[in-house]
C-alpha cells in the first residue's frame, strides 16, 4: 500500500465556465493513514497519482459512512458537513510532492503551509501562479472578474453592496486558516500560504507573503517577502524588509536565524545567522561593501556582504562620519519584550 504525501476534503468556488477560483480545506492531512485512502480508492475510484476529484453528494455520503465504519470519525464528520454543501466539493490527493497541476492542488499546498504542516520551502510550489486565477475577493467570497459587474449590479438592485476587498491571486490567510497563538493586527496583510509560528505578533504594517513566515515568537512590523523564513525570537522593525526571490534576490534564499533584529526601515538581501542586528535605516544587499572591524574598532578587511551570509553574532551599522557600512561582533543578543509577546 503506497504512502500518500497529502490529502484533504474541501469545498470551493467555480466560475460559469466550471473553472475553480478557490478551494477551502478545513483540515488537510500530511502523510494520511493509508486505510483512509483505501476507502477513497473503493468509493470514488481513485487510481493513484496526484488528483483533484470533484465529488457528488452521494459520493460524499458514501465516504462519510465508510470512514465512520473504518474508525475515522473525525474525517467522517467533515464529510457529513459537506453532504449538503451548495459549493462544489473536491477531494484532493497528492501522492507525491510534485509541481501542482490544478487550482485545488495549488490551494492544498498553500493550506499545508498556513496549517503549519510544512515550513516554507518544504513543499514544491513551482508553476503555482498560472493555477491561481486573479479574482475579486468580496464580502460574498471569490468572484470571477468577468462576472463581477453583473454581481455588483444585482447586489445594488437588491439594496445591498458587494464589497470588493482586493483583486489578487492570493486570498488573505485568515479567511481560510487562523493559526493558534498569534496576533494579527491587519489580516489583509498576511496571504494564504504564510507560515505564522506560535507566539508571532504582526502589527498593522507587518506583511507576510506566501511560502514565507516565522518560527515564532517574534514581532513583525515590516515585510517578510516570499521565500523568507524568520527564526525564533527575531524581530523585524517598522518599515524594515527582507528581499525575497521574487523581488530581486535571485536564487538566494533569504532567512533570519534566532534572536535577530532588523531595525526600523532596515533590510537584508543576504541570509543572517543567529543573533545578528542591522541598524535602523541600513539596507544590506549581497554586493554591499562592508568594512569588517576588530574588537577595537579597527578595519581588518573589506568584503562584500555575501561573504558574511549566514554567519552569526554580527552587527551591521553605517559609520556616521565616513558613511561606510561596517560589521563587528554583536555582543548583545536581542531580548523580546515578554509582555508585548503574550497571546493569552
Amino acid at each position: 500500500m503506497s504512502t500518500i504525501f497529502a490529502f484533504a476534503l474541501g469545498c470551493g468556488t467555480k466560475n460559469r465556465d466550471d473553472n475553480w477560483l478557490e478551494v477551502f480545506y478545513p483540515d488537510p492531512y500530511l502523510n494520511p493513514d493509508p486505510k483512509l485512502i483505501e476507502v477513497v480508492r473503493e468509493e470514488v475510484g481513485y487510481q493513484g497519482g496526484n488528483a483533484a476529484l470533484e465529488l457528488t453528494h452521494r459520493q460524499v455520503q458514501h465516504l462519510a459512512r465508510e470512514w465512520r465504519e473504518a474508525g475515522f470519525e473525525h474525517e467522517a464528520s467533515y464529510a457529513v458537513a459537506f453532504q449538503e454543501s451548495e459549493r462544489p466539493v473536491v477531494l484532493t490527493i497528492l501522492e507525491t510532492d510534485a509541481e501542482p497541476a490544478s487550482t485545488p492542488e495549488a490551494y492544498l499546498k498553500l493550506h499545508l503551509l498556513s496549517h503549519r504542516l510544512v515550513k516554507p520551502h518544504g513543499v514544491v510550489l513551482s508553476g503555482i501562479f498560472p493555477l491561481l486565477p486573479n479574482v475579486a475577493w468580496t464580502n460574498e467570497g471569490a468572484v470571477d472578474l468577468e462576472e463581477l459587474p453583473e454581481r455588483q449590479l444585482l447586489a445594488r438592485l437588491n439594496g445591498k453592496l458587494l464589497e470588493v476587498n482586493s483583486v489578487d491571486k492570493f486570498p488573505k490567510m485568515t479567511d481560510y486558516v487562523i493559526p493558534t497563538g498569534v496576533r494579527i493586527a491587519d489580516t489583509a496583510r498576511v496571504r494564504l500560504g504564510a507560515y505564522v509560528g506560535e507566539g508571532t505578533t504582526i502589527m498593522h504594517e507587518g506583511f507576510i507573503n506566501f511560502n514565507a513566515g516565522t518560527e515564532g515568537p517574534g514581532m513583525i512590523e515590516g515585510r517578510i517577502s516570499a521565500g523568507v523564513f524568520v527564526g525564533k525570537g527575531s524581530d523585524i522593525g517598522g518599515g524594515a524588509s527582507t528581499m525575497g526571490t521574487l523581488s530581486g534576490g535571485g536564487n538566494i534564499v533569504i532567512s533570519l536565524g534566532e534572536g535577530c533584529l532588523l531595525g526600523a526601515n532596515a533590510g537584508t538581501g543576504i541570509p543572517l545567522g543567529d543573533r545578528c542586528t542591522i541598524e535602523a535605516g541600513l539596507y544590506i544587499t549581497s554586493g554591499t561593501k562592508v568594512e569588517v572591524l576588530d574588537e577595537n574598532g579597527g578595519v581588518v578587511d573589506t568584503v562584500k556582504a555575501r561573504d558574511l551570509a549566514g554567519k552569526s553574532d554580527l552587527l551591521f551599522r553605517r559609520n556616521s562620519e565616513s558613511g561606510a557600512v561596517q560589521c563587528r561582533t554583536n555582543k548583545s543578543a536581542i531580548a523580546l519584550n515578554e509582555e508585548l509577546h503574550k497571546h493569552n
